[in-house]
């Protein structure tokens, strides 16, 4: 593993650090307020990307992508990770298992969707089917040639924004040795398509602007040309879906930790109390001290996890390690940067409180901090046969 970055790298890193601090953080402060990104912001900030020539950066060339590899990809999301998520969301990564559309597909929804015409969301989370996937209800049976499709979605991010769907849901039940287990089929599904309903979300104290939507089927009747990869294959489809997400929130929390972290050291430097700047406080220092060490080591981690795939190594186990850490890393030190600037750091004059809120859900979602812990140790254990 080479340390440094390329020329390449560093140009991304500066690139997308700059657009960020000069197209997203202004609006932040509306955003916050608003609840949500007025169209007209988001419309810029997606044109800016595309003329920039970052839309899809996570898509091959022969596709109209980026073309950018796994220790790429996650540079350009640790620096859009300073961002608001409701913002950053129209610097357009499209899911990357749009790239298992076949024939029709891929001019209906792959291009699309890579050209910045369509914006997708991935809709798989049930109110009773959570981090147990295969415990979801909601269900498609067979009807001739179509899919007949009943049920509930909700917390799917993006939503609001979405011209399509990717949804998972049940399509049968195989009897195993451990109980019933469900097959699982993907679809793409068009927002207004007869019998498919999107509702109003949840609102949420984490990441304000970037809403969540419920999703409801009634009778929602699909051919089969809906079907996204395999009937019965959606399992597949979603753990490949899953490693890059993961790196993803992982990369997005080094990124804000880094953030907060600035905030942080230029408080503890300028800030005085009992004659000299409480930095020289050996109770502040040692804070600092502390922050840097774990972000730098979720850094590395994280990095590290996407260096494996690039070189085809496995990398569940590094990815949940990732995923865990820098998630739990991120709560750690938006906290202590409260700490270290005392009541000030609660109020709205300051974007650490928000930095605060939002920390916590990054340990529920894209896999609890638990379920990491279960892959982690199940990856540790089944090596030993155990």
């Amino acid at each position: 593993m080479q340390f440094g970055l390329t020329q390449e790298q560093q140009m991304v890193v500066e690139t997308v650090r700059s657009f960020v601090e000069r197209e997203m953080y202004p609006h932040e402060d509306q955003v916050e307020k608003l609840g949500a990104v007025p169209t007209e912001i988001a419309e810029e900030i997606k044109r800016k990307v595309i003329d920039l020539g970052f839309y899809a950066p996570n898509f091959p060339l022969e596709v109209g992508g980026g073309g950018l590899g796994h220790l790429d990809f996650a540079l350009l999301e640790r620096e859009l990770g300073r961002a608001s998520m409701a913002l950053n969301h129209f610097w357009g990564r499209p899911q990357n298992i749009l790239m298992a559309c076949d024939g029709e597909q891929k001019e209906r929804y792959l291009l699309p969707a890579v050209r910045g015409e369509k914006m997708d969301a991935l809709a798989m989370t049930e109110p009773d089917a959570g981090s147990d996937v295969r415990g979801m209800k909601t269900f498609a049976r067979k009807d001739g040639d179509d899919w007949i499709v009943n049920g509930t979605k909700h917390f799917i991010s993006g939503g609001t924004h979405a011209d399509f769907f990717i949804v998972f849901v049940a399509t049968g039940e195989d009897q195993t040795p451990k109980g019933p287990k469900k097959r699982i089929t993907c679809f793409l599904v068009d927002r207004g398509h007869p019998g498919f309903e999107v509702r109003p979300g949840y609102n949420s104290v984490s990441h304000s602007g970037y809403d969540n939507v419920i999703l409801s089927f009634d009778d929602c009747r699909l051919p089969q040309g809906q079907v996204l990869g395999e009937v019965d294959g959606g399992f597949e489809v979603m753990n490949t879906w899953l490693y890059a997400t993961r790196i993803t929130v992982a990369t997005m929390c080094v990124g804000r930790a880094r953030r907060v972290y600035d905030y942080a050291v230029s408080y503890a430097a300028e800030r005085k109390q009992f004659g000299q700047q409480i930095g020289k406080f050996q109770g502040v220092s040692f804070k600092l001290a502390d922050m840097i060490t774990e972000i730098d080591a979720a850094d590395w981690l994280t990095l590290a996890s996407a260096w494996r795939l690039d070189e085809g190594l496995e990398a569940n186990r590094e990815i949940a390690s990732a995923k865990l850490y820098a998630s739990e890393m991120l709560a750690r030190v938006t906290d202590e940067a409260i700490q270290i600037y005392g009541g000030m750091g609660l109020m709205d004059d300051l974007p650490l409180a928000r930095f605060w809120r939002d920390a916590r859900v990054e340990r529920i979602w894209d896999g609890t901090s638990e379920i990491q812990r279960h892959i982690i140790s199940r990856d540790i254990l089944r090596r030993l046969g155990a």
